[in-house]
Formats: C-alpha cells, sequence, structure tokens
C-alpha cells in the first residue's frame, strides 16, 4: 500500500467525470516492455535523442505554455491492483488536429512496482523531465510545471501523444528498473479542466516533499523545517503531515518486522 492510492483512485475519478462531460478521452494500450515500447518508434529515444532546442518558427504544437496552463505530477504505489499497465488517457486534442496551436497541458504519470518504497521518490521525480531524451520534444521543466515543443519535423514523423506516452514509458522503466507498470494521463483539453489535477497534484507534491525530507534525514541531513509560522494545531496542511508521519512509521515498522524475518 502507498500514501498516495487514494491520489490514484481520484485521478480515474477524474478521468470518469471528464467523459460524462462530454470531453473527448482517447485510449491507448501500449505494451510493457522496454523492448516492445521502443519498437517501430518513428522518433529516437534516449539520452542525445534531441537537440534540446526547438525555435517558436519550428514548433508545430506548444504544450503547457504559462498563459493556457499546465499541471504535472507523478504517483506510485507499490501495488499493481489500480493500474491499468501500458494505458495512455488523452482528455482533449492530439498533436495532428492542433497545428500551430498552444494548447493546455496536464501530465500525470502513474508508476507502480512491488518493490517500489519512500526511497524511490527522487529518482522517481527526477526522471518525469526527460530534457533532451525524445527526439523533436523540448521540455522547458519549472515547479509544478511541464511546458514544452514538439517539432514539426516530429509531427511529420508521427509524433503523438500516444508516441510520447510509450517514449516516457520506456525512459522511466529504464531508470527505475523497479517499475512493473506504468499508466500515464494527458489532458490537452481545457485549462479549466486542469484545476481539479491542480489540486490533487498540490496534495501529492506535498507528501512527495516531505517524504524526500524523511529521506534525507534519514542519510543525515536535516534540509527542512516548517517555516508556515502556523500552530499545527490550526494548520490547514496538519491532515496531510499527520498522515504522512504515520504511514512513514508504518513502512518502518514492515521493514524492520521483514528484517526479523529475513534474519
Amino acid at each position: 500500500m502507498s500514501i498516495l492510492d487514494v491520489y490514484v483512485a481520484r485521478v480515474h475519478e477524474y478521468i470518469d467525470d471528464m467523459r460524462g462531460k462530454g470531453r473527448s478521452v482517447t485510449e491507448t494500450d501500449c505494451p510493457s516492455s522496454v523492448g516492445e515500447l521502443l519498437e517501430g518508434m518513428p522518433i529516437r529515444t534516449g539520452p542525445g535523442a534531441s537537440s534540446g532546442l526547438i525555435l517558436r518558427g519550428d514548433t508545430f504544437v506548444e504544450l503547457g505554455n504559462p498563459e493556457t496552463g499546465s499541471c504535472a505530477f507523478i504517483l506510485w504505489t507499490d501495488s499493481m491492483t489500480p493500474i491499468r499497465d501500458g494505458r495512455v488517457t488523452l482528455i482533449g486534442p492530439d498533436i495532428h488536429e492542433s497545428p500551430g496551436a498552444s494548447l493546455p497541458f496536464g501530465q500525470i504519470l502513474i508508476v507502480g512496482g512491488a518493490k517500489l518504497t519512500e526511497k524511490d521518490q527522487e529518482a522517481l521525480d527526477h526522471s518525469q523531465y526527460v530534457a533532451d531524451r525524445i527526439e523533436g520534444y523540448m521540455i522547458r521543466s519549472m515547479p509544478e510545471l511541464i511546458w514544452s515543443r514538439i517539432s514539426r519535423e516530429a509531427a511529420e514523423k508521427g509524433f503523438d501523444l500516444g508516441l510520447l506516452g510509450r517514449a516516457l514509458m520506456a525512459l522511466f522503466k529504464t531508470d527505475v528498473p523497479k517499475i512493473e507498470a506504468m499508466e500515464i494521463v494527458f489532458v490537452t483539453s481545457d485549462k479549466e479542466d486542469l484545476k481539479p489535477l491542480e489540486d490533487i497534484g498540490t496534495q501529492v507534491r506535498k507528501i512527495a516533499k516531505s517524504i524526500l525530507v524523511e529521506n534525507w534525514k534519514a542519510r543525515g541531513f536535516d534540509l527542512y523545517e516548517c517555516t508556515l509560522g502556523w500552530d499545527c494545531n490550526a494548520c490547514p496542511d496538519r491532515v496531510v503531515c499527520d498522515e504522512i508521519r504515520e504511514f512513514i512509521q508504518v513502512r518502518k515498522s514492515w521493514d524492520s518486522d521483514a528484517g526479523s524475518i529475513d534474519d
């Protein structure tokens, strides 16, 4: 069980809600293994695959410009049950439907693996910003946002968001071999449609930050102290903090019990 499981369920509820509101929802199922994901790809994927620079004049579609809206976060779980492995869900228009457009962009990455733990949070966070590893895709990453461009040349080769999903799955499963299943949700429909995801993302990022802080503390570094100035009893984030502390203690007890059994 992961403390983030409840947010995986909320993302799936969000998809159902968007479908109920009449949004265009397209689902693509990709293979599971890295080799199968990369097989037949019309664009290169891996270190150095992209020059990292796409000028405005060479841009086919822009995604997540701050004016149009952007939201991005990653969820992980050690249970495969809630994940639709290989599923890429697109809410809104795809790349080939939007030449010259600047679209809002939501990117939710959901990964699962029986051996994933809080110690993998940092590696997962780093992997979502793909830098120069997808041909024809330039990404400008900022806190909580992903602002990107897709080149005209890549679009001519068939670059779409299903292809982006496949590339991301291949990169993640290569970077973090513990990942056994992965699901991705993209949103390009409307800036207003990102607001429910922003609410989920705010809570997810608080949890992720706290996990990272605990990981660093375990290494002997105390990088964070609460500076909000709240009395804990009055703080609006107290429930999240309490849940994180309780979950971490439970996981520590599980690890301790497992160690005793192994001994």
